[in-house]
């Protein structure tokens, strides 16, 4: 069976007819690029993904990062394959000029990473990681932070992390013990542990640059005495060169149950002397800065659950129409032939699932990574501040909904395969696997949800969920223009009110209530809101499929437009509907998981 990665063509809709990233040659930023740069880029990286990921992808699953009480060891190939990466441009895709990069518009960069993340099983998750920890230092760190670590960084040689959680304190930040104290040449010692630190220790790079949350002695307690610092695996010589340890000591490897390919280590920090640190910014205000790479990472775990989804499905679909089997139930003639599985409605309504889920989640994190891009280069200060209000509303949307359904969807694809789909000789089972630790990492899906019904949305008078709501409105009102689609404006008018209603309802909950009641159903309100986007990006999707079947294209793109509006029909008739129960719940305040006792279980 042939290889599959992404879908080419799909890209190209989302690129240039869904978001028009052909446009953003007219900004300065982007003015040396044209559509055909673009493309070469996207080519680059596929051919890479094929060349270097792919053959080892199934080796990078089974045969996982190993420890023998002094360095990590990882196939080497993975190592060669990364090289190539940074060798070709792309691991610095979005960065300047002068530090190395290529200044390419992060929606390109994104597009051509899908192909590496699929075929790397999660092997570009040091790059991505690095990526992030240099825009983190390079928008918050001092020029002589930027010039010492940044540029290492961009070239590949260097790579980084975020060290937040701790052994005692989970995701409850403001309860980490990680101790700084400050020297008299203004470095700081640092002393703790740090555990599930992706990519904490390997042997890919010359250098790991570590940011680290942690407290300055006699900093106050809980979130707002957290200070971000710098502190490199390797301390660096004069001349820049890689110099002495500096007390990172790697206290074990996890093992993993998927994305195996990227170390998630345990590391003890300055068990002699103290290791030694940068503060970054200011004292008191590290989680502010971290979160600029936090949300940068939420969306990366949101493509993450895009692209295996994405690539699940399109593997299920290519064995689908090869795999015969069985005959359709209005066939009596047990002589007849046997038809491909795609033809069996059950299988098409798994694909088509499939599909309405990560097509809607990578339209999603499209739209996502773009307003990253917009809120720093679009051409207003005005049009700056909407992308900034939208994307910070949104987040916790953009790394949760694709994190949930993507593995359900790579679920359905397992399922379509039947027994091939659960064996190691085909991807899907690992697509699965590396796809369920999105729900999880970056800030769990409840995690998310408090954060959106209890900040986001009331936050600014509630400007960004009225942003957000506007958006949708307005695609609505376009939508009418196409008699075709007023069942679809119709369900999403609808949906807004039931939306709207809803929040009102969890709104006055929360004021009126036991908010931890409130609260107890706060996830069913983020796959609400979270349902509500995806219907409205598939009309946005709709429109432009219906554009272009108004123009009477060749037949290979008639049938691309009509399996987008099959699919958006699917999404508006088998899952939007679904809200109205989650609505229900909500507006009730069902206390059904709240009253359980923990004797009960």
């Amino acid at each position: 069976m042939p290889a599959t990665l992404m879908n080419e063509r799909d890209l190209e809709f989302m690129l240039y007819e869904l978001f028009d990233s052909e446009a953003l040659t007219s900004r300065a930023r982007y003015q040396d690029h044209d559509r055909q740069t673009f493309n070469e880029v996207v080519t680059t990286a596929k051919a890479i993904a094929e060349k270097y990921f792919l053959p080892i992808r199934q080796k990078l699953d089974t045969h996982q990062p190993t420890f023998d009480g002094k360095k990590v060891h990882i196939i080497p190939e993975l190592k060669t394959a990364i090289d190539a990466v940074n060798e070709s441009g792309i691991g610095a895709a979005t960065a300047d000029y002068d530090l190395g990069g290529m200044q390419l518009p992060p929606i390109i960069a994104s597009a051509a990473a899908s192909f590496l993340s699929v075929a790397g099983g999660v092997g570009m998750g040091y790059n991505m990681l690095t990526t992030a920890n240099a825009n983190l230092l390079q928008a918050h760190g001092s020029q002589e932070l930027i010039n010492t670590w940044v540029k290492p960084m961009r070239e590949g040689r260097f790579m980084g992390t975020m060290a937040m959680t701790e052994p005692g304190s989970g995701s409850a930040l403001g309860d980490l013990i990680t101790k700084a104290v400050k020297s008299d040449d203004g470095t700081y010692r640092i002393t703790g542990n740090k555990i599930y630190i992706s990519g904490g220790d390997h042997d890919l790079s010359e250098n790991i640059v570590h940011l680290v949350l942690a407290r300055i002695q006699g900093a106050p307690k809980g979130v707002k005495g957290i200070s971000l610092f710098v502190v490199p695996k390797f301390l660096l010589n004069e001349d820049g060169s890689v110099g002495e340890d500096n007390e990172v000591a790697l206290a074990g490897l996890f093992h993993k149950m998927g994305g195996r390919a990227q170390t998630s280590t345990a590391l003890s920090f300055g068990e002699k002397n103290g290791s030694i640190g940068y503060l970054v910014g200011e004292e008191h205000c590290g989680l502010k800065y971290m979160f600029h790479m936090m949300n940068e990472a939420r969306i990366m775990v949101g493509t993450s659950g895009a692209v295996l989804a994405v690539a699940g499905y399109q593997y299920s679909v290519d064995y689908a129409k090869n795999r015969p089997q069985g005959r359709l139930p209005s066939c009596k003639d047990p002589q007849s032939p046997m038809v491909n599985i795609i033809e069996h409605a059950d299988v098409k309504r798994m694909l088509l699932a499939q599909k309405a889920y990560a097509e809607g989640a990578m339209a999603l994190v499209l739209y996502g990574t773009q307003l990253s891009d917009d809120e720093r280069t679009a051409d207003t200060s005005e049009q700056r501040e909407h992308a900034h209000t939208l994307l910070d509303f949104l987040t916790p949307i953009i790394k949760t909904w694709p994190s949930e359904y993507g593995p359900k969807a790579n679920s359905y694809a397992i399922q379509v395969m039947g027994g091939h789909g659960y064996i190691n000789e085909h991807p899907v089972e690992m697509f699965y696997r590396d796809n369920r630790l999105n729900p999880i990492h970056e800030g769990t899906t409840g995690i998310q949800s408090l954060d959106l019904i209890t900040r986001k949305v009331p936050m600014n008078k509630m400007q960004g969920y009225k942003a957000t709501l506007h958006e949708i409105v307005q695609t609505i009102e376009q939508a009418k223009q196409y008699d075709s689609l007023s069942e679809y404006t119709q369900k999403l008018s609808e949906a807004v009110e039931t939306l709207t209603l809803t929040t009102e309802a969890v709104l006055n909950g929360m004021a009126t209530k036991n908010i931890d009641l409130a609260l107890a159903n706060s996830v069913k309100y983020l796959e609400l809101f979270g349902h509500v986007i995806i219907a409205w990006l598939w009309l946005k999707q709709s429109m432009v499929a219906t554009k272009a079947l108004a123009q009477q294209p060749h037949q290979a793109d008639e049938f691309f437009y009509k399996g987008k509006l099959q699919a958006s029909q699917y999404f508006y008739r088998f899952e939007l509907p679904k809200i109205a129960v989650w609505s229900s719940l909500l507006m009730s305040t069902d206390s059904t998981s709240f009253d359980m006792q923990a004797d009960w279980f």
